[in-house]
């Protein structure tokens, strides 16, 4: 079963490439559905610059929302890390939880 993180962020893949360490997974894409020979079939898709990537939580890139799917890039180090951080400004935001206010009694 698929795992949702927390957070995740899209850039466009040529945001990614920008970097000197970027390497891609092609072998990881999403498959896309076409219909060949009035049959639905499963194939490859090819990145191109127009694609759109995710930034997961844990630094790793993915082809989709999924943090364990479709992985395309996950060789973290501290430079791609700082990478992330400084060049694409990448920041997990910090939620205050949210405090609900008692009703009045008397009322």
């Amino acid at each position: 079963m698929s795992t949702m993180g927390k957070y995740c962020k899209a850039y466009p893949i040529t945001r990614f490439r920008e970097n000197k360490g970027w390497s891609e997974k092609v072998e990881n894409v999403r498959k896309e559905k076409r219909i060949v020979d009035g049959r639905e079939v499963e194939e490859d898709r090819q990145l191109t610059d127009k694609d759109y990537l995710y930034l997961q939580e844990n630094y790793v890139v993915t082809d989709g929302i999924f943090l364990d799917e479709n992985i395309i890039f996950d060789d973290v180090t501290p430079e791609w890390i700082d990478f992330c951080k400084n060049i694409l400004k990448f920041e997990i935001p910090v939620y205050e939880p949210v405090k609900i206010k008692e009703p009045d009694e008397g009322q």
